[in-house]
Protein backbone atom coordinates (compact mmCIF):
# COMPACT_ATOMS: atom_id res chain seq x y z
CA UNK A 1 0.00 0.00 0.00
CA UNK A 2 1.15 3.43 -0.93
CA UNK A 3 1.52 6.10 2.17
CA UNK A 4 -0.94 8.57 2.46
CA UNK A 5 -1.95 11.30 4.37
CA UNK A 6 -5.65 11.85 5.58
CA UNK A 7 -7.55 13.84 8.32
CA UNK A 8 -8.43 12.31 11.11
CA UNK A 9 -11.46 14.27 12.98
CA UNK A 10 -12.77 14.00 16.65
CA UNK A 11 -16.27 14.58 17.94
CA UNK A 12 -17.78 14.64 21.59
CA UNK A 13 -20.58 11.32 20.64
CA UNK A 14 -21.37 12.89 16.96
CA UNK A 15 -18.73 10.73 15.33
CA UNK A 16 -21.23 8.84 13.89
CA UNK A 17 -23.90 11.48 12.54
CA UNK A 18 -21.12 13.53 11.53
CA UNK A 19 -19.45 10.90 9.15
CA UNK A 20 -23.46 9.89 7.94
CA UNK A 21 -23.10 13.80 6.88
CA UNK A 22 -19.77 13.18 4.95
CA UNK A 23 -21.00 9.65 3.49
CA UNK A 24 -24.33 11.81 2.16
CA UNK A 25 -22.08 14.75 0.60
CA UNK A 26 -19.26 12.52 -1.06
CA UNK A 27 -20.68 8.72 -1.07
CA UNK A 28 -18.73 5.85 -1.26
CA UNK A 29 -17.94 3.15 1.64
CA UNK A 30 -18.56 4.07 5.12
CA UNK A 31 -16.87 1.58 7.99
CA UNK A 32 -17.40 2.16 11.57
CA UNK A 33 -16.79 0.62 14.68
CA UNK A 34 -17.75 1.18 17.91
CA UNK A 35 -16.03 0.85 21.36
CA UNK A 36 -18.17 -1.97 22.35
CA UNK A 37 -17.46 -3.33 19.42
CA UNK A 38 -13.50 -3.91 20.66
CA UNK A 39 -14.54 -5.17 24.20
CA UNK A 40 -15.77 -2.02 26.65
CA UNK A 41 -18.86 -2.26 28.13
CA UNK A 42 -19.36 1.21 29.09
CA UNK A 43 -22.93 1.97 27.77
CA UNK A 44 -22.15 5.68 27.78
CA UNK A 45 -19.75 4.47 25.22
CA UNK A 46 -20.48 1.16 23.85
CA UNK A 47 -21.87 2.60 21.09
CA UNK A 48 -19.90 5.36 20.18
CA UNK A 49 -17.82 5.19 17.11
CA UNK A 50 -13.98 4.18 17.97
CA UNK A 51 -12.86 4.27 14.23
CA UNK A 52 -14.91 5.51 11.07
CA UNK A 53 -13.50 5.66 7.81
CA UNK A 54 -15.10 6.88 4.66
CA UNK A 55 -13.49 6.22 1.51
CA UNK A 56 -15.25 8.33 -1.42
CA UNK A 57 -15.50 7.06 -5.50
CA UNK A 58 -13.11 9.85 -6.03
CA UNK A 59 -10.36 9.27 -3.43
CA UNK A 60 -11.12 11.28 -0.68
CA UNK A 61 -10.33 9.56 2.32
CA UNK A 62 -11.36 10.82 5.95
CA UNK A 63 -11.30 9.05 9.06
CA UNK A 64 -13.15 10.23 12.66
CA UNK A 65 -14.15 8.89 16.38
CA UNK A 66 -15.78 9.96 19.01
CA UNK A 67 -13.20 11.29 22.09
CA UNK A 68 -13.43 8.76 25.12
CA UNK A 69 -14.10 10.46 28.53
CA UNK A 70 -11.70 12.84 29.93
CA UNK A 71 -10.19 13.88 26.86
CA UNK A 72 -10.70 17.64 25.73
CA UNK A 73 -12.56 18.42 22.87
CA UNK A 74 -12.03 21.57 21.04
CA UNK A 75 -14.27 22.20 17.83
CA UNK A 76 -12.80 23.24 14.62
CA UNK A 77 -9.52 24.55 16.63
CA UNK A 78 -7.03 22.39 14.90
CA UNK A 79 -8.16 21.66 11.72
CA UNK A 80 -9.24 22.28 8.26
CA UNK A 81 -10.52 20.57 5.21
CA UNK A 82 -9.31 21.38 1.57
CA UNK A 83 -10.98 20.73 -1.41
CA UNK A 84 -9.33 21.79 -5.01
CA UNK A 85 -9.72 20.68 -8.21
CA UNK A 86 -11.38 22.54 -11.37
CA UNK A 87 -14.30 20.65 -11.19
CA UNK A 88 -16.71 23.22 -10.65
CA UNK A 89 -19.94 21.15 -10.72
CA UNK A 90 -18.57 18.70 -8.10
CA UNK A 91 -16.99 21.01 -6.04
CA UNK A 92 -19.81 23.54 -5.95
CA UNK A 93 -22.39 20.83 -4.71
CA UNK A 94 -19.77 19.91 -2.13
CA UNK A 95 -19.65 23.57 -0.75
CA UNK A 96 -23.45 23.87 -1.19
CA UNK A 97 -23.68 20.87 1.14
CA UNK A 98 -21.23 21.62 3.09
CA UNK A 99 -22.58 25.07 4.45
CA UNK A 100 -26.24 23.88 4.76
CA UNK A 101 -26.74 23.97 8.81
CA UNK A 102 -23.17 25.88 9.33
CA UNK A 103 -21.60 28.86 8.28
CA UNK A 104 -19.94 31.01 5.66
CA UNK A 105 -16.95 32.71 6.89
CA UNK A 106 -15.74 33.75 3.02
CA UNK A 107 -18.12 33.48 0.29
CA UNK A 108 -17.58 31.45 -3.12
CA UNK A 109 -16.63 33.64 -5.05
CA UNK A 110 -13.86 34.79 -7.77
CA UNK A 111 -10.43 35.26 -6.17
CA UNK A 112 -7.36 37.98 -7.39
CA UNK A 113 -5.57 34.49 -7.92
CA UNK A 114 -7.71 33.59 -10.69
CA UNK A 115 -9.83 30.87 -8.49
CA UNK A 116 -13.38 30.82 -6.98
CA UNK A 117 -12.68 30.39 -3.29
CA UNK A 118 -14.83 29.93 -0.19
CA UNK A 119 -14.85 28.94 3.43
CA UNK A 120 -17.31 27.82 5.57
CA UNK A 121 -17.31 26.11 9.06
CA UNK A 122 -20.24 22.92 8.51
CA UNK A 123 -22.84 21.71 11.51
CA UNK A 124 -20.32 19.80 13.47
CA UNK A 125 -17.32 22.70 13.71
CA UNK A 126 -15.02 21.35 10.84
CA UNK A 127 -13.91 24.24 8.91
CA UNK A 128 -13.87 23.70 5.11
CA UNK A 129 -11.70 25.73 2.19
CA UNK A 130 -12.84 25.04 -1.28
CA UNK A 131 -10.68 26.54 -4.05
CA UNK A 132 -12.02 25.66 -8.04
CA UNK A 133 -9.44 26.04 -10.48
CA UNK A 134 -9.89 27.13 -13.98
CA UNK A 135 -9.81 23.78 -15.97
CA UNK A 136 -6.31 23.53 -17.60
CA UNK A 137 -4.72 26.02 -15.12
Amino acid sequence: MQSRLNPYLNFPGTARQALEFYHQVFGGELMVNTFGEFGNPDPELSDQIMHGQLESPNGFTLMASDLPPGMAYQPGTNITISLSGDNHDELTGYWKQLCAGGSVTVPLEMQMWGAEFGQCVDQYGIGWLVNISQPGS
